[in-house]
């Protein structure tokens, strides 16, 4: 068993830079280290910067901005800082007759509790608007209604 005599068989693969048609004479757009120079050797070094002069040393003021995340109101006090007398407070609550009181003592009502008996949702907190105050200035920083 011969081998054809018309195509030659070659005696080795072809190289990497044969396989990629990489130009080994053709100049490189960056220098090339030698296989035994260091990374950090001569030649290797960066240009130094030319275009704008070293930075002075200008202190550098800092002015910090606290940003308030904004506030849920509900029926328990709050923990926040008053936007009136910029003081962290807590709350103090006060309720006041609003709608759902009104809708309450409408539907006892018309069922039939017309006797006084109408007139407990006026005593109940849990179905009145919340008013929040602020425990120092006395100011109104909040409300809560219940419908």
């Amino acid at each position: 068993m011969s081998a054809p005599s018309g195509n030659p068989v070659p005696s080795a693969p072809p190289s990497y830079e044969e396989a990629l048609g990489i130009n080994m004479n053709y100049p490189h757009p960056y220098p090339v280290p030698d296989p035994g120079e260091k990374l950090g050797g001569k030649g290797m070094n960066p240009p130094p910067h030319t275009g704008q002069p070293p930075p002075a040393n200008n202190p550098i003021s800092v002015q910090t901005v606290y940003v308030q995340q904004p506030v849920l109101f509900c029926d328990r006090p709050v923990q926040m800082c008053c936007p009136s007398c910029n003081q962290v407070i807590v709350t103090r609550l006060s309720y006041d007759s609003g709608a759902l009181t009104w809708l309450s003592c409408g539907g006892l009502c018309l069922l039939g509790c017309v006797a006084g008996c109408c007139l407990i949702p006026f005593c109940i907190d849990a179905l009145k608007d919340v008013d929040h105050t602020c425990p120092k200035c006395n100011a109104l920083v909040g409300s809560y209604k219940r419908l």
